[in-house]
């Protein structure tokens, strides 16, 4: 095999890669259909106050100005709960800002305002926004402390038909999870239909940029086990459905995730629809009869925060597979952990990317010398071949066999400069995902004019630059890195290949001028170690 083509398939690769991200992302899995057979309440008793009746129809949703903002204050974040419908009017992650400038203020997960679309509407008409009740709460204001530990807000709405629900919020100062129970209470004389619903309404949390858009947003869900994620197009076809077992479902971005799960297991269905940015999921529990004088309770867990792998591994229900890196997750989560291991010892996450590639370099150094060295062995036999390729141009099986005896001769594998090349590109797209997708990187500065390694690089020079709105120096360092690299690697290539391959440093530096500094950063460190090493291995063969 030619080096040529070998590199030429990692180009190939890569480009795919970054091109057509979205192939990565694992489709919804069908899911088995849920049972329709109502299901039996523990406490609902024996079946015999008459046939079921459905509940009062609701009336279309007025705003109700008695109807007050609740305000939850925690030491990490700020959440205003309003009274009609119960939704969360905002959530404010206090550690976390929009944008880089301290001026763009925190981060705001909910971009809905009208009460019908706030997040975590519940409703035991399977879901219909219309007829929001009031829920009552105890408390204008609560704040939850440290000292305090977890605090909880009661809030109560009666409905038509002598319906009362009791809802109790538990807020923990030391976590995003918060607890949210529905008590059910039917005071009336007849059994009741229900079918209980949480309601999720979700815009995008923030613009796009250049490397959100080639990762997915949208409704996500864990059913069955598995992970489900619908994309915008199939959502503006029409309504999606997930039945099963559902884990949990929610609504995510790059960075953070909005996220209802059911604290018990059962079949549930997911109902996803979408208009314009707007997305609207709810999950159902099946059907049930609630007898008179009866009661019964829907428990929930409401993850509103970041997709910090270490927090959602926190969460129980398998929050953490929230965080998708596709194909290559077997590997890049533990390089996750090793980028976060080296930052809680250096606590600059720009240092801890060059020892991770330092780390990496390592581990695949000793295959490295050894293909590196047959690309030098096969570079001093490329005079013999180019005399066995003219001697026998006429006879390419015989050409072959002179050539595969030459090789034997010399003890030179024409495979030894590929194989090492090929086993590394996993791990590289593995760590490609890593740096793209983790909101460790948000906002983290490195050094000098680097201060934001998720960002593209670029130094301010006073005045915009059309198109770069600063030089990207990294990035030319990169390029010129890989450029001395390529000059140093021996290559097989005939003249016309050398010139597209010499092509591939210009090429890669506009590839990577809107990319991820911390990736940047990355493929530079990677290339000055390959360097290294190369001269390392020239010396040798020299002596």
């Amino acid at each position: 095999m030619d080096m040529y083509r070998a590199f030429l398939a990692i180009i190939i690769s890569f480009l795919i890669l970054v091109g057509y991200q979205y192939l990565f992302v694992p489709s919804p899995v069908e899911q088995p259909a849920v049972s329709q057979e109502a299901q039996q309440p523990p406490d609902a008793g024996k079946q015999d106050a008459g046939p079921a009746v459905a509940l009062p129809p609701a009336e279309a949703t007025k705003v109700d100005p008695a109807a007050r903002e609740i305000t939850v204050e925690t030491p990490l974040y700020t959440a205003v709960i309003h009274e009609q419908g119960g939704g969360i009017k905002s959530f404010v992650l206090k550690g976390y800002n929009k944008e880089l400038k301290a001026e763009s203020g925190a981060m705001q997960l909910v971009q809905t305002s009208l009460v019908t679309e706030l997040p975590m509407l519940f409703s035991l008409r399977g879901g219909t926004p219309e007829g929001l009740p009031v829920y009552r709460a105890e408390k204008e204001k609560i704040t939850v402390a440290e000292v305090d530990g977890k605090t909880s807000l009661i809030m109560q709405a009666d409905l038509a038909g002598d319906i009362r629900i009791v809802r109790t919020l538990v807020f923990d100062p030391a976590s995003y999870l918060i607890g949210d129970s529905y008590r059910v209470e039917n005071g009336s004389s007849v059994p009741v239909s229900t079918q209980p619903a949480v309601v999720l309404t979700n815009k995008p949390f923030s613009a796009e940029n250049a490397a959100s858009r080639f990762m997915f947003s949208g409704p996500v869900a864990l059913v069955n086990g598995s992970l489900a994620e619908v994309k915008g197009k199939k959502l503006s076809k029409g309504t999606e459905t997930l039945q099963g077992e559902i884990g949990w479902t929610a609504y995510e971005d790059n960075y953070f995730i909005c996220a209802i799960l059911p604290e018990t297991a059962g079949n549930r269905t997911v109902t996803l629809s979408a208009q314009d940015e707007t997305v609207r999921t709810v999950l159902s529990d099946e059907a049930a009869v609630l007898d008179p004088a009866a009661a019964r309770e829907f428990n929930y867990s409401v993850y509103f925060g970041p997709k910090k792998l270490t927090l959602l591994k926190q969460v129980d229900q398998d929050l953490s597979k929230a965080i998708n890196f596709g194909w290559f997750d077997v590997l890049a989560k533990p390089m996750l952990w090793l980028l976060n291991f080296f930052y809680d010892f250096i606590g600059n996450y720009g240092i801890a990317i060059i020892l991770l590639t330092v780390v990496i370099k390592g581990v695949f150094w000793p295959i490295t010398q050894k293909g590196m060295k047959s690309m030098k062995n096969m570079q001093k036999l490329q005079p013999k071949v180019a005399k066995l390729k003219e001697k026998y141009k006429g006879d390419p099986q015989k050409m072959n066999q002179e050539m595969m005896a030459l090789y034997k001769t010399y003890k030179v594998n024409p495979l030894g400069g590929c194989l090492p090349l090929l086993l590394q590109i996993p791990f590289f797209f593995a760590l490609y995902k890593v740096l793209l997708m983790s909101i460790e990187l948000r906002h983290a500065p490195f050094m000098l004019w680097i201060n934001d390694l998720a960002a593209p690089d670029r130094l301010w020079v006073g005045f915009d630059i059309p198109f770069l709105h600063g030089i990207p120096v990294l990035t030319l360092l990169m390029g010129a890195s890989m450029y001395l690299q390529q000059k140093m690697t021996p290559t097989t290539a005939d003249p016309t290949q050398a010139k597209i391959m010499q092509m591939l440093p210009i090429i890669f530096t506009f590839m990577f001028l809107n990319f991820a500094s911390g990736l940047v950063l990355y493929w530079f460190v990677n290339n000055l170690l390959s360097i290294l090493q190369q001269q390392l291995i020239n010396r040798q063969t020299r002596a």
